[in-house]
């Protein structure tokens, strides 16, 4: 049932978190390689839309999670903030 449920790009297989309210994949992506660390994007108060995926990167199969989102200054943000555990 999961890979009914997968996106797959030119660049990795997504899994939608059950938790996005958008289900898109938005322009600037940002791949951080902790498949189970959990994100709470709420927690950065990004401007525009986003969402986040558990993925696999196609080019090595590492898995992680990918975060997209619409703002090019939410990308700046996230990055600045984001901490691994």
């Amino acid at each position: 049932m999961a890979t009914a449920q997968s996106i797959t790009t030119d660049d990795y297989k997504l899994f939608p978190s059950p938790r996005n309210l958008h289900r898109l994949i938005f322009e600037h992506e940002v791949f951080v390689p902790y498949p189970y660390m959990l994100i709470d994007m709420e927690s950065y108060y990004l401007k525009g839309k986003f969402s986040l995926f558990a993925a696999c990167r196609l080019k090595d199969n590492k898995m992680g999670q990918l975060v997209t989102l619409e703002l090019p200054e939410d990308e700046v943000k996230f990055k600045l903030k984001f901490v691994p555990d």
